[in-house]
């Protein structure tokens, strides 16, 4: 990152009022109810961060072990992390406008990344919305179309695209 005043650092419950308020504001339509963002936040808390701004919370991430291609559902609970989960999924990344432009999204982009090697993930996948395509397509990940996506992706939106990465 570009500022030694921003870091990424675990996400804690304390933090999910601050989730909730910034999901909101970067995803005002893809709406996720407070209990279903904490459910991601518990099933696999060593995917779960915030970024931070001096003291101030400026983003987030939600991540956690899931199965290729089967699209989570928006709003909807997970139950739990499949057993023979084969990728690593990127719920979501949500960084405020005034955080931009300074390497963040970037930066926790390669942590997982790595995580999701040392896991020994075959993938690492996402839902990408927001015409953020071009964003994942800089970090490796391309656009698939598996069989049986394409009616889950309509809950994100027209221009929702499944992506993955080979690790």
């Amino acid at each position: 990152m570009k500022f030694s005043e921003v870091a990424w650092r675990g996400m804690t419950a304390f933090d999910l009022s601050e989730v909730v308020r910034i999901a909101g504001t970067v995803h005002p339509g893809y709406f996720e109810a407070p209990d279903i963002l904490a459910e991601r936040h518990a099933l696999y808390r060593n995917g779960t961060f915030i970024l931070e701004i001096g003291t101030r919370i400026a983003g987030y991430v939600l991540s956690h072990p899931w199965r290729f291609a089967v699209v989570p559902a928006l709003n909807n609970p997970l139950g739990a992390i499949p057993k023979d989960a084969d990728t690593y999924y990127v719920h979501d990344i949500a960084v405020l406008p005034m955080a931009r432009r300074v390497g963040a999204a970037s930066e926790i982009v390669g942590g997982l990344i790595k995580h999701a090697e040392a896991g020994g993930f075959a993938t690492a996948s996402l839902v990408a919305v927001n015409h953020s395509q071009g964003f994942w397509e800089r970090h490796g990940f391309e656009v698939r179309t598996p069989a049986g996506t394409s009616d889950k992706l309509l809950s994100y939106g027209a221009d929702a695209r499944f992506m993955a990465r080979d690790l």
